[in-house]
C-alpha cells in the first residue's frame, strides 16, 4: 500500500476521532519543525498553522524551532532530534551525493526568493547584469552564481564578495548586489530613500524550490500519517497566512524574533504575493507545496551543467511526491 493511501486512511481516522471527541493535549503527537533562519514572514504559514489550530485538528502538537547563524537545525534532523527541517532542493541533492537520508516532501516556495538589486534604471534586464561594466556583489560560494555564470555568462572577475553590508552597493551605481526579496530591498530603501530595481533570479530561470519540508527517509517510511498531516496543515497554513487574517501568526513571529518589525513583515507578505513566491505556476492546479519530477530533473541538470554537483545521481531519493499535488486548501484561495 502506498504512503499516500496509508496517510489518507490515517487522516480519516484522526479526523473522525477529532469530530467525536476533542483531542486532549496528551493525545497529540509532538512534532518539531526546525527553520533555517530566525523567525520572519517567510515562515508565516507554519506559524499560522500553529496559531489557528490547523495542526492540532489532525493530531499534531507542533513546535517551531527557529534557526539562526549559530544554529544547525538540519544536523538536528539527521540526529533524530527534530522531525522536519526547512530545507531546499539543492541540499537534498547534495544529500544523495553524500549518502545522507534527506527527503523533501513539500515545497512551500515555488520560487527561490534570492534577488539581485541594482540602482534604479541602471540596467533593463537580468541579462544586462552580466556586462563586465557591472560589479556583482555576491557572497563567496553562492551556488546560484555558478548557475548565473553558466546560463548568462557572468564572470568571476566581475564579482566581489558580499559581506552582508549594503554600503558598497549603495555608493556604487554600477553594482548589482545579492539579496533576499523581502529583506535587502526593504532595508536599502529605508536607508537611502530610493527603491532599488529588483531582479528575481527565479524569474531568470533558476528553478530551485525553496522553503521545503524536509524529513529523513526513515520518517517518510515509518510515519507517513504524521508527514501527511504536517504537510497538509502547512499548506492550509500558507493559504490562510497570505490570503487571510495573519495577525496571530505575526504576533508569534514578533515574539520569537524581537528584532523583527510589523512593517518588515507587511512588506515581506506584500512582495511574496506580488512575486508569486508561494502560490504560482504549478500550485494553480496542484495546490501550494507542489513539486514535479520534471522540474526536479531540470534543476538538477542545470546544476550539473554549472559544475555545482556531479552527474549521474539518483535524485529520485531526494524527494517524494506522495504527500503533495492533491489540491489541499485550494478552496481558501480568493
Amino acid at each position: 500500500m502506498s504512503h499516500k493511501i496509508i496517510a489518507r486512511h490515517a487522516l480519516a481516522a484522526l479526523a473522525a476521532a477529532t469530530a467525536a471527541t476533542p483531542l486532549a493535549a496528551q493525545d497529540l503527537t509532538p512534532v518539531t519543525y526546525g527553520t533555517n533562519w530566525v523567525a520572519q514572514a517567510e515562515h508565516g504559514g507554519f506559524y499560522q498553522a500553529v496559531a489557528d489550530g490547523t495542526y492540532e485538528e489532525c493530531g499534531l502538537d507542533v513546535e517551531i524551532l527557529p534557526g539562526g547563524p549559530q544554529v544547525n537545525n538540519q544536523a538536528l534532523l539527521l540526529a533524530g532530534r527534530i522531525d522536519f527541517y526547512m530545507g531546499g532542493t539543492l541540499d537534498a541533492f547534495f544529500g544523495v551525493a553524500e549518502g545522507l537520508p534527506l527527503v523533501n516532501v513539500a515545497a512551500m516556495f515555488q520560487k527561490d526568493p534570492q534577488v539581485i538589486l541594482t540602482h534604479p534604471g541602471r540596467v533593463s534586464s537580468f541579462a544586462e547584469l552580466a556586462s563586465p561594466d557591472i560589479t556583482m556583489i555576491v557572497q563567496d560560494g553562492a551556488t546560484y552564481y555558478e548557475w548565473m555564470k553558466a546560463a548568462y555568462g557572468f564572470t568571476d572577475e566581475q564579482r566581489q564578495p558580499y559581506t552582508f553590508n549594503s554600503a558598497p552597493f549603495i555608493v556604487n551605481e554600477d553594482a548589482g548586489q545579492q539579496g533576499y526579496l523581502s529583506s535587502e530591498p526593504y532595508f536599502v530603501e529605508l536607508e537611502t530613500g530610493w527603491a532599488p530595481d529588483v531582479y528575481l533570479i527565479a524569474d531568470a530561470g533558476y528553478a530551485a524550490y525553496s522553503t521545503t519540508i524536509q524529513a529523513t527517509a526513515e520518517t517518510v517510511e515509518t510515519r507517513p500519517e504524521v508527514v501527511q498531516c504536517f504537510v497538509d496543515g502547512s499548506i492550509i497554513g500558507w493559504y490562510n497566512y497570505i490570503y487571510g487574517d495573519n495577525s496571530a501568526a505575526n504576533a508569534m513571529i514578533l515574539e520569537d524574533n524581537p528584532d523583527m518589525t510589523q512593517e518588515a513583515i507587511d512588506y515581506a507578505i506584500e512582495v511574496m504575493i506580488a512575486q508569486g513566491i508561494v502560490d504560482s505556476g504549478d500550485t494553480m492546479e496542484l495546490g501550494i507545496g507542489a513539486m514535479t519530477d520534471e522540474r526536479m530533473q531540470a534543476f538538477y541538470d542545470s546544476m550539473v551543467e554549472a559544475g555545482v554537483i556531479e552527474g549521474g545521481l539518483d535524485i529520485s531519493t531526494s524527494y517524494s511526491l506522495d504527500f503533495v499535488n492533491n489540491g489541499v486548501g485550494m478552496d481558501l484561495r480568493p
